[in-house]
């Protein structure tokens, strides 16, 4: 197990809510959580908890209503939609369910593009690509189309990209859900690899074999932390 660093997430009180007709829901109540870099956290929560709110603020994809949130040592809680564009495509990198992978670009162009968006120079960038296709096991499908992968492999590549611009941050929002058992044990092999290499991921799934997988486990219920444990 990697060692614990310098917080790269640090949340005070934050709270979120949403007018649903002539209610409110609260969908955070005043959370608190701090994520030390090189940690490998799940977050869990029933349908309602909070959990998917509470991954769009730390993915810099909403922001709170009240309370803070820091992202590697920057206030990101107060920024505009363009500041926390640029936050999420230096600061993080997302693996979704659904890959979100252009099917007619290879392996190596859809790595790429988070550095094209950064305005990388080609080599550089190539360079990186090929380097995070290779962390992932993936350095003889650099040619392959999606259509050519299979589901873990277009997994794979999708955690390639979300490691190429090198993010204090992988956040991952149910990455097996698309995925049978055996494909499944073999993405969440990867997650091991990288934390051993000392990446910090944050994961959000409803799955109770799959969070057990991360060394500290975050339980949501009706907005706020009910449960906070380290597993061993």
């Amino acid at each position: 197990m990697s060692a614990v660093g310098q917080p790269v997430i640090e949340i005070r009180g934050l709270a979120r809510s949403y007018p649903m007709g002539d209610s409110t829901i609260h969908a955070l109540r005043g959370v608190d959580l701090t994520i030390g870099g090189g940690e490998y956290l799940a977050i869990m929560g029933p349908s309602g908890s909070g959990k998917s709110t509470l991954m769009n603020i730390i993915g810099c994809l909403d922001t709170p209503d009240a309370g803070e949130y820091r992202l590697a040592g920057q206030q990101v809680s107060r920024l505009k939609d363009g500041e926390l564009a640029t936050i999420r495509n230096r600061e993080i990198g997302f693996v979704f369910q659904t890959f979100n992978l252009l099917q007619r670009a290879t392996a190596l162009h859809n790595v790429e593009l988070p550095l094209i968006y950064a305005g990388t120079r080609r080599r550089e960038r190539q360079e990186r690509a090929r380097q995070a296709l290779a962390d992932v096991g993936l350095a003889d499908r650099l040619h392959h189309r999606p259509g050519e992968l299979s589901g873990g492999q277009r997994q794979r590549v999708a955690i390639a990209r979300a490691l190429v611009n090198r993010p204090s941050l992988l956040l991952a929002d149910e990455p097996t859900g698309n995925l049978d058992s055996a494909t499944a044990a073999e993405i969440l092999d990867t997650f091991d690899r990288l934390h051993a290499a000392g990446n910090t991921i944050v994961l959000v799934t409803h799955d109770e074999t799959v969070a057990r997988r991360a060394k500290r486990i975050i339980r949501l219920r009706d907005g706020a932390i009910e449960m906070d444990e380290a597993n061993a």
